[in-house]
């Protein structure tokens, strides 16, 4: 079992549902990583999903993609990111999910890139844009590493797809809640229980619910039918103003006194 999946069953095993914060590395310089990945796990996350940044990215809506661009002029590069985090690995307690994409990872050397990141304290990856028919590229090396190679699952998903999707999925399935990009709502259409029962049928590996997830009483409401939730762009405005004060609440709220 994979370090990240592990993290996530410890923690809804003690009731609790597990969350994952997005934060785009670069964004206000790399020397804010290292206190913002402490502060995030002091505050009791589970994991943390790091984005790298990238001139073409696929699924960011306007929030994560200006944190992006504003990483991208200050240099940020995936070598870097990796390089900044091995820097204080040894403080670090929970595991980090990269969310790159897959060119930088093929210039990096897909080999080396599994390395490096494993020594960052990356246990686990996602990669929008590489389909699981091409995941034979990247899967071997990061095996090796012991590194999650984590898919995503979309609400227009076939049911034949979303089988072959999850039972390939390591760590955690990123169960996608929205059909678009990501970014901060204020409601979801229609009932989305029955589609996560129906992830969770074909595998027994943690489903985390992903996309516009922006307030407590969503973290709550997603917590009552999956393991857990990612909460990204309300994370990233809330860093660049500096709002400790909503990220605590939107962790809080996935504790077990809140979501029961």
């Amino acid at each position: 079992m994979s370090q990240l999946k592990q993290a996530i069953l410890s923690v809804t095993a003690a009731g609790d549902k597990a969350f994952v914060p997005y934060i785009m590395a670069g964004d206000g310089g790399l020397d804010k990583l290292q206190p913002t990945i402490l502060k995030l796990q002091e505050l009791g996350v589970t994991a943390i999903e790091v984005g790298i940044p990238f001139t073409d990215p696929v699924a960011d809506g306007p929030t994560i993609e200006r944190a992006g661009e504003r990483a991208l002029a200050n240099g940020t590069t995936l070598r870097k990111v990796l390089e900044t985090l091995t820097g204080f690995a040894d403080q670090i307690t929970i595991p980090l999910v990269a969310m790159t994409y897959l060119n930088p990872i093929l210039a990096y050397g897909v080999e080396k890139f599994a390395h490096d990141a494993k020594q960052a304290g990356i246990r686990g990856v996602i990669i929008p844009d590489m389909p699981l028919e091409e995941s034979g590229i990247v899967h071997p090396a990061l095996k090796n590493a012991e590194i999650a190679l984590i898919q995503l699952v979309s609400l227009t998903s076939t049911p034949e797809r979303i089988e072959r999707l999850t039972k390939a999925s390591e760590g955690f399935i990123y169960a996608v809640t929205v059909n678009g990009i990501t970014g901060a709502r204020s409601s979801f259409a229609g009932s989305l229980d029955d589609h996560f029962k129906r992830i969770q049928t074909y595998t027994d590996t943690p489903v985390l619910a992903g996309f516009g997830i922006s307030a407590p009483e969503h973290v709550k409401n997603f917590g009552s039918f999956c393991s857990g939730v990612i909460v990204g762009s309300k994370i990233v405005d809330s860093l660049a103003n500096g709002d400790w004060d909503i990220i605590e609440e939107l962790v809080k709220a996935s504790k077990a006194s809140a979501v029961k």
